[in-house]
């Protein structure tokens, strides 16, 4: 959760199911009556015209949409920031470019709410042994967080607060926004459509599941504790509780802040290097993988006396561990795509089940290729084909690399669109953890050449 200054508070949020399914509802009527009422006045058009028209209508409702739901507090605004980054095969893209735009509500809840959670979940006792800052530091759709010292030893904690009764909307939410969604026309609805909606169902009970999520930073607070380049919360289960979850307060800059931009390009190639460890550590090590590539998620621990950076982990909410059956095909496509080996990335393709053997052979070629250039920056050395790619020193250059350009026109040029429609919920969770990572090295300018980090793991892996 992102670390804000946060003044305007309210003292109520809408979690009964009634009041959140009627205004849910009226959403969906008045999106529906509009699409409708846009779609009739077309009829009469040429077809180009209609299917322009129809685009038009579709983004209109979409911005509507986000608009009304961004005036309710609680999972519904997760919900629609989840269906953003992993929406893209199963909406429209005027849809998934106006989730987009859903921001957290930044509203905090007043002290005398949140202070009646935590006098219920923790209790008279417990709250005397603290003193909690009123002000949260923090504040999103599903929770916020207040600073604390435990009075005894001086230590300063963080207290996430779950505000009252988002846990239970959640069902109601997810299913309110699909029906929209459906009074909308803008998804088709299908057994791939339903699977995804659970995946987000399942996703959003585990972001709320705080006791879930104190295991899991323990877990990763013991599986980091020998890497001093990294930095996890210590739970504090004294203060921990179902809707409560305490950790150390953590100092760290913004990945984005100028302090960090500000920092010479070879601190930056470190930390850069460090998000890309971290991610070959999941995958290839723990199969366990924090799959919100949100930038909230992450501090930069600037070191004043050196070098030393570090990069701190928050929120292990959406933490998820995938079974040998997924690993397995993804790190022997990751193996193929780094030698060049077609019949190797296809072969791990069939497995995942994101490509099929009815498919056309120039096609399975084409699809393998496009995932063999993907691993463009962790994979070849300097070429004259990309000069853009690469600096006088022969380090890639992620900022500058028109990579995902060049992706997008070959996708578009190729016939794979037609073949390729939804591929399963483990590999569209994966791929946008991947896209997030990239992204995180391309905001902090990072030059170098990622075969240097991916060729121990790859040895790694093909000698167990």
């Amino acid at each position: 959760m992102d670390k804000k200054k946060v003044t305007e508070s309210v003292d109520k949020i809408k979690t009964g199911s009634f009041e959140r399914r009627l205004a849910l509802t009226r959403i969906g009527l008045m999106a529906g009556t509009k699409m409708a009422g846009q779609v009739a006045v077309s009829i009469f058009s040429s077809k180009s015209k209609r299917v322009e028209k129809r685009k038009s209508a579709i983004s209109k409702q979409a911005q509507f949409i986000v608009k009304e739901l961004g005036k309710l507090k609680g999972s519904v605004v997760k919900i629609g920031q989840v269906m953003a980054l992993y929406g893209e095969h199963f909406l429209p893209p005027e849809v998934t470019e106006a989730l987009h735009t859903l921001e957290e509500n930044t509203t905090a809840l007043d002290w005398s709410i949140i202070r009646g959670v935590l006098y219920d979940q923790l209790g008279a006792e417990v709250m005397s042994q603290l003193e909690i800052e009123h002000e949260p530091i923090g504040s999103a759709s599903l929770g916020q967080v207040h600073r604390a010292r435990i009075i005894a030893t001086g230590e300063m904690i963080c207290l996430k607060v779950q505000y009252p009764g988002v846990a239970q909307t959640i069902d109601v939410d997810l299913n309110a926004v699909a029906q929209i969604l459906k009074l909308t026309q803008l998804v088709s609805f299908g057994q791939a459509f339903d699977d995804w909606l659970e995946e987000v169902r399942v996703m959003m009970h585990r972001e709320v599941d705080y006791l879930l999520e104190a295991r899991t930073t323990e877990h990763f607070y013991t599986l980091l504790a020998e890497d001093s380049r990294f930095i996890v919360p210590k739970v504090y289960s004294a203060y921990s509780a179902a809707s409560v979850l305490a950790t150390s307060y953590e100092v760290g800059e913004n990945v984005s802040s100028l302090k960090v931009a500000c920092l010479s390009q070879s601190r930056r190639n470190r930390l850069s290097k460090l998000s890309l460890l971290i991610f070959l550590k999941e995958l290839f090590v723990w199969h366990e993988i924090q799959t919100d590539p949100n930038f909230g998620n992450y501090r930069v621990r600037i070191d004043h006396l050196g070098e030393e950076d570090k990069i701190v982990l928050l929120d292990f909410g959406a933490v998820q561990k995938y079974p040998a059956s997924f690993i397995e095909p993804v790190c022997d496509m990751i193996c193929s795509a780094f030698i060049d080996d077609l019949d190797g990335v296809i072969e791990g393709g069939l497995a995942l089940k994101i490509m099929h053997k009815e498919w056309p052979a120039k096609i399975l070629s084409e699809f393998a290729q496009i995932c063999i250039a993907v691993l463009e920056p962790l994979a070849i050395l300097q070429s004259s084909e990309y000069p853009k790619a690469f600096n006088e020193r022969g380090e890639y250059c992620w900022r500058d690399s028109d990579l995902p350009t060049r992706i997008a026109k070959r996708a578009a040029k190729s016939a794979i669109n037609r073949y390729f429609k939804i591929p399963p919920k483990e590999f569209v969770f994966l791929n946008r953890k991947l896209v997030g990572v990239y992204t995180f090295i391309s905001v902090l300018g990072g030059q170098f050449n990622g075969r240097e980090l991916l060729i121990p793991f790859i040895n790694g892996y093909k000698s167990d």
